[in-house]
């Protein structure tokens, strides 16, 4: 099976408030910290921040 394009880069991004799974992103390998964003939670109808979280 094919390996897509950007599986080694990307990172899910998870609601600080309620702890769910929002949005995928993709990362550069050369970025050392985490990413933080502020973005909509459609759970918490707020807009929340958004903390990156591995891919299992």
């Amino acid at each position: 099976m094919a390996k897509s394009k950007y599986s080694d880069n990307l990172i899910r991004l998870r609601c600080s408030v309620c702890k769910r799974i929002n949005y995928y992103t993709r990362k550069k390998k050369s970025l050392e910290r985490k990413i933080d964003l502020k973005k909509f939670c459609p759970w918490c109808r707020k807009h929340t921040t958004h903390k990156e979280a591995k891919i299992r």
